[in-house]
């Protein structure tokens, strides 16, 4: 696997998380909209046809912001490691 896909890997991953922590925003604030059912990200469109559980909301937050991170981090790395090979190349 190139730098490059590595990179576009981990932006894909922080674009899946930042879908996943809006839908878990959209959930927390329709928590109390009666009839409302909770939005899955894992499963775009589809109702899951489950009431909103604050609980598993603020842990789905918490995964996704972790997710986010680890995907942030590996995008930071590529780009040093691509900064890398760009000073060794005009040496």
């Amino acid at each position: 696997m190139n730098v490059s896909a590595v990179m576009n890997t981990a932006l894909s991953g922080m674009r899946a998380q930042t879908r996943r922590f809006a839908d878990v925003a959209t959930n927390v604030a329709n928590a109390t909209t009666p009839g409302y059912t909770r939005v899955d990200s894992a499963r775009p469109g589809v109702e899951t046809g489950q009431p909103m559980d604050i609980t598993a909301e603020m842990t789905d937050m918490i995964e996704a912001k972790q997710a986010y991170q680890a995907n942030a981090v590996m995008f930071e790395t590529g780009a040093d490691f691509w900064e890398l090979l760009r000073s060794v190349k005009r040496d």
